[in-house]
């Protein structure tokens, strides 16, 4: 990979960033001028029951983990901040398009969660509910920065195991070739037989 066509990857995932923190943010404002107060406000409907936007202050992690326990969100924090800031700064300038988008949509979707804290004294803006009623089933109450975050790393996980197939099959097929090329060639069943059928017609 040519290193412009690395700084074009490196962009486009600096684009993702802003993009994601520009909807996060402005979903909220939104939710905040017109959802208030939060926790007794408004309750719009998106898909019948299912699909809510109802407006709550969350003093956790994503999906309001970790609720009023500041210490353990804290290392959360940390330590996630850390692992995807050394990840990233392994591929830059390298690596492929792919990881450099699933990076910009969970970075993106941290900054905007810690913009909100600094503005909020703490809390983030929640208001997306997902619930189904006839079964009893609630969803925690999230936003667009927590679903860039948890889309970022199911996909994250898709393209490592699908990557690490890939890199296993051409591991063996090279194998393969090597065994050829060496002429270590297995026999095939056909020829076993025979040579076997042969071996029994001698006296």
């Amino acid at each position: 990979m040519t290193l412009k066509r690395a700084r074009i990857f490196d962009a486009l995932a600096l684009l993702t960033v802003i993009i994601v923190v520009t909807l996060d943010q402005w979903t909220k404002a939104l939710v905040v001028q017109y959802l208030s107060p939060p926790g007794i406000g408004p309750r719009i409907p998106l898909i019948g029951d299912y699909l809510v936007l109802f407006y709550i202050r969350n003093n956790g992690a994503a999906f309001s983990l970790f609720d009023n326990n500041s210490i353990a969100l804290v290392v959360l924090i940390v330590a996630a901040i850390a692992i995807i800031a050394y990840l990233y700064l392994r591929m830059l300038n390298s690596g492929p398009l792919v990881y450099k988008l699933i990076f910009g949509m969970i970075i993106g979707g941290a900054v905007s969660n810690l913009i909100d804290r600094a503005h909020h004294s703490g809390y983030v803006v929640d208001f997306i509910s997902f619930r189904i009623p006839q079964i009893g089933f609630y969803f925690a109450i999230f936003n667009l920065a927590d679903a860039a975050i948890s889309v970022g790393v199911f996909l994250l996980f898709v393209v490592v195991l699908l990557s690490g197939l890939h890199r296993s099959e051409e591991k063996q097929g090279r194998v393969a070739s090597q065994k050829v090329d060496d002429g270590q060639a297995i026999p095939t069943t056909k020829s076993k037989l025979g040579h076997s059928k042969e071996q029994d017609a001698q006296p």
